[in-house]
């Protein structure tokens, strides 16, 4: 296993690519990245709140066709495969999540915390998949499957528990 570099500002500014591979910046965080790097999307998914679902779903596939792109590009560009500061599959995994769920400050408290649950667990198949599956798509399923599961448990909750869906609901 290579020992994975420091990424810096210029490493950022590097391309369009690496603004968006280390989530605007967020991946650079020296301390859990990943988690931090999952922030944006919770923005993406909260501007996208009142989008129908039929033009949301072009929208997140787009997100991980580009996210297969742009995760392989920074690993190139880093000389790593997945590297931590690589957050853009935290990202469109947290778009994901958020698949036909009503937006409020509970939903997405609780979609945030069940996606990272998946991402740092790794249940099978997601572990698997994130040992055996390289390049831009390596770096992508193992977030887009964790935010399949999140997404399953979120409704499931939803469903079991409505009252969360009113919690401080987020309308504009």
């Amino acid at each position: 296993m290579t020992e994975k570099r420091r990424v810096t500002p210029a490493d950022l500014f590097h391309s369009p690519a690496s603004v968006l591979a280390f989530g605007f910046g967020t991946g650079l965080v020296p301390v859990a990245p990943g988690t931090f790097g999952t922030l944006p999307g919770l923005l993406i998914v909260a501007v996208l709140a009142k989008v129908p679902l039929i033009a949301y779903l072009p929208v997140v596939l787009t997100a991980f066709v580009a996210g297969v792109f742009i995760c392989d590009l920074a690993s190139k560009q880093l000389g790593s495969h997945d590297h931590g500061a690589i957050v853009w599959d935290e990202i469109v995994g947290m778009m994901i999540t958020m698949i036909a769920v009503p937006l409020s400050l509970g939903t997405l408290l609780l979609g945030f915390l069940l996606f990272r649950l998946f991402d740092v667990v790794k249940p099978w198949p997601i572990r698997w998949l994130d040992r055996h599956v390289d390049g831009g798509f390596g770096i992508m399923i193992d977030d887009v499957l964790a935010g399949i599961f999140a997404c399953v448990v979120l409704h499931g909750v939803l469903f079991s528990y409505p009252d969360i869906a009113g919690w401080i609901p987020l309308s504009y």
